[in-house]
């Protein structure tokens, strides 16, 4: 009776800090809306006082979904990252029906985020378009919003996966994703754009020899891409990857205590310079600190023109200096956004 007891007044107190979510999202008509969009549509806007809270029930969710700038502070969850998945096809090298005009890399997403303070849990995002010269870019996440948060999500596709597109401008800095505990995978560049991402504890999965990342950091930011205790795997039979090249000539990417398996190559960074893209060896930043694996090398077979880290400067890519920044003197921690 005492153990009974003891348990129902903790489930209690987990029942008080634990609350329905605002609007349930399940295909067989049993939440409040069949997809995710229409979710999305009835957030409202501009709510600075409270999260609004979304849970997307498993299942195959085959649609493009937008979260327009005027629908933040969103707490957006599944049911697991192998049970709710977001999936559309679309492609660089498809054409738009009324002006015939191709779609594009940017128009290809499966999922646009331009809101910010939004959170993400357990889904898996998916551009299920395949590969190949007729296909080109095929983008699953589109992110442009700031302070964006993946917790346990799946990033599926092919060339580039995964754009973070998110900057302010000239001179304004970049905006912010934190991407924890995730799966992200694709063959080339399948990692890219100018927005400050701070990647840990996730997988990296390469599925074709190629490059991993392909950052274009602005000018003068300080941070790029930041992966930490992640592992880079890769398909069977693949075995000549990058860890990254510059989409831009100031781009930067440091991997500390990362896992690096044997598809990474010994020289571990491409300049991209024979396809027109001058000074990168001078000017972007590719950094690496204890790293460990069979992908795992030191200064002398790495390119001359990237750096290993010391202690001290490994210090300066803790969690906290790359994404705590001070805005409207409140610091953002992405577990309150809850």
């Amino acid at each position: 009776m005492r153990r009974t007891a003891a348990i129902l007044f903790l489930l209690s107190i987990l029942c008080t800090h634990v609350r329905a979510a605002d609007i349930t999202v399940a295909q067989d008509g049993s939440g409040d809306f069949r997809t995710v969009q229409e979710a999305i549509n009835a957030c409202p806007d501009y709510e600075h006082s409270r999260i609004t809270t979304i849970l997307i029930k498993a299942g195959t969710y085959r649609e493009r979904v937008t979260i327009p700038h005027n629908k933040f502070r969103l707490h957006i969850s599944g049911e697991g990252a192998d049970r709710t998945v977001i999936t559309w096809d679309a492609h660089a090298t498809a054409t738009w029906p009324l002006t015939g005009e191709t779609v594009g890399t940017s128009g290809s997403a499966t999922v646009y985020i331009h809101s910010s303070y939004v959170t993400f849990e357990d889904i898996c995002f998916e551009n299920s378009a395949g590969e190949g010269k007729e296909i080109g870019q095929a983008v699953a996440v589109f992110t442009d919003g700031d302070f964006l948060f993946f917790n346990r999500c799946r990033f599926i596709g092919n060339q580039d996966t995964l754009y973070t597109y998110g900057y302010w401008g000239k001179d304004r800095g970049q905006k912010r994703n934190y991407y924890k505990d995730c799966y992200i995978e694709g063959t080339t560049d399948f990692i890219f754009g100018p927005s400050r991402c701070y990647f840990e504890n996730c997988t990296i999965h390469s599925k074709k020899n190629s490059y991993v990342t392909a950052a274009s950091t602005p000018k003068g930011q300080k941070y790029g891409y930041v992966f930490v205790n992640c592992r880079l795997t890769a398909d069977e039979g693949v075995t000549k990857c990058y860890l990254g090249r510059p989409w831009r000539s100031w781009a930067k990417t440091v991997f500390i205590r990362c896992e690096l398996g044997s598809h990474i190559l010994p020289e571990g960074w491409h300049d991209w310079e024979k396809e027109g893209k001058p000074d990168t060896k001078k000017n972007s930043y590719y950094a690496e600190y204890q790293n460990y694996g069979p992908g795992a090398y030191g200064k002398k077979e790495r390119v001359k023109w990237s750096r290993q880290l010391s202690a001290r400067q490994a210090a300066e890519y803790t969690f906290e200096k790359v994404m705590f920044e001070e805005e409207d003197g409140i610091k953002w921690n992405p577990y309150d956004n809850r």
